[in-house]
């Protein structure tokens, strides 16, 4: 193995798929301020390549850190390393310069992207009204590019670059605005030497479980006894908690029979140990779920303590007023009974919070809004306001339908206010996927 000056190592293995790293840049990620979206996105859109992402940076605007996360990600190795962020035209935007310099190469000006981002810019100025030496100056600085770099027209006004490192990796620079960096992607993904690298690895072959109400500890332990049994090496096995679902991806390199036959046999297994449990077996989203389930419906929601997060939970998703006729957020007692028609003697007798009054904001819901379905969600959210009998994090759901279905879940959750008003919003969507699809065996 020849390990070339910057650090780059020159002969790879030929018996792996492509491996890449990713490199994040951007001070304000590091003190938190931003959380970082684009290092998760480019890996998983890698991932579905069949591409092995080794590592994911973030680095601060600094030269030294920028250029050291480069040689660290070049020395795993990686045949493809996607840069993120620092083409813009401030000072501290250096990524170009500094990937230059790792590829041995000088900057040199673009005068056709730069006559491209002066017309973007002329657009800019017009509505504006900013012009003048400030913005020229911008404009040759995100102009000038590395030597021999294929050059990626801009979505905003920062251009992307696909450098190819002799004797190493391929680096393909992307803008740090998620906007920008999701409109380049196809174009990075076109050029010759990422279509080269692409050849080299199939897409992994892949299945995507999703579960709800299973705690990790029980997958564990299925992933535990089936391994006793089973050669797992072949397939390589993530779990995730999001959302409040446990996610189990299973994926291996297509062709190794044994690998898909110990595939097989796991999922096998999980479906027949945690079937109740089980929300998908091909990675289809829950709210996806939802949506189609919903399809020839017509649902009202009855909120209290998730104050209409379900309701954008359910307009998140385009075409939601084919089914969503309206939603109440019904804080107070007072609101309950005059926008719900929940009788005050029934909240006095049991409690706003209370499965009585749940099943009374559903009924109340459907008649409001004329619908098919109705959903309410009430609780103690806290921080204060718990009992003994009715302790913060403890919330009552209930869906009615019109054909006499009800289906209620009186549980205590747990967390902080955030995490009780989330969860509330999980378990409603489940329990509108499960009327709607007839699961009465299910959890």
């Amino acid at each position: 193995m020849r390990v070339s000056d910057n650090g780059v190592t020159a002969d790879q293995p030929s018996d792996r798929g492509v491996r890449a790293g990713v490199l994040v840049t951007g001070s304000e990620l590091l003190t938190g301020k931003i959380r970082d979206l684009n290092g998760p996105w480019v890996a998983e859109r890698l991932g579905a390549l069949g591409v092995d992402v080794a590592d994911i940076l973030v680095v601060g605007d600094r030269p030294d850190d920028l250029a050291g996360g480069l040689r660290f990600l070049a020395g795993q190795p990686v045949d493809l390393i996607v840069t993120s962020g620092g083409l813009g035209p401030t000072a501290d935007d250096v990524t170009a310069e500094v990937v230059a310099g790792f590829a041995g190469v000088p900057m040199v000006l673009d005068t056709g992207m730069e006559e491209r981002i002066a017309e973007i810019l002329r657009r800019f100025a017009a509505r504006t009204g900013f012009a003048g030496a400030a913005l020229d100056a911008a404009n040759r600085k995100q102009a000038t590019v590395p030597s021999g770099a294929i050059v990626l027209n801009p979505v905003g006004t920062a251009p992307g670059l696909v450098v190819t490192v002799p004797g190493g990796p391929v680096v393909v620079v992307l803008p740090g605005p998620p906007r920008e960096l999701h409109g380049m992607w196809p174009a990075a993904l076109d050029t010759p030497p990422v279509r080269e690298l692409l050849a080299r690895t199939p897409p992994f072959a892949a299945v995507h479980l999703r579960m709800f109400g299973l705690p990790e500890s029980e997958i564990a332990q299925t992933l535990r006894e089936v391994g006793a049994e089973v050669d797992l090496s072949g397939v390589e096995i993530t779990t995730c908690l999001r959302r409040s679902e446990l996610e189990v991806d299973l994926r291996y390199r297509p062709g190794s029979a044994s690998s898909e036959a110990a595939s097989d046999k796991l999922v096998a297994e999980i479906e027949r140990r945690h079937g109740s449990h089980l929300v998908s077996t091909d990675g289809t989203p829950t709210d996806e779920q939802v949506a189609q389930l919903l399809a020839g419906h017509r649902i009202g929601l009855a909120e209290s303590c998730t104050g209409g997060l379900l309701a954008g939970r359910l307009t998140n998703r385009p075409g939601s007023s084919d089914y969503l006729a309206g939603g109440v957020v019904a804080y107070s007692n007072e609101a309950k009974v005059a926008l719900l028609g929940v009788p005050a003697d029934l909240i006095e007798q049991y409690g706003a919070v209370s499965p009585q009054v749940a099943r009374a904001m559903a009924d109340g819901a459907r008649a409001v809004f004329d619908a098919d379905i109705g959903v309410s969600i009430t609780g103690v959210a806290g921080p204060g306001g718990g009992t003994e009998e009715k302790p913060v994090g403890y919330v009552c759901f209930c869906v009615t339908t019109s054909d006499g279905q009800v289906r209620e879940a009186s549980p205590v959750l747990p967390g902080n206010r955030t995490d009780i008003r989330e969860r509330s919003t999980d378990l409603a969507m489940h329990l509108i996927r499960r009327v709607l699809s007839g699961g009465a065996n299910q959890r």
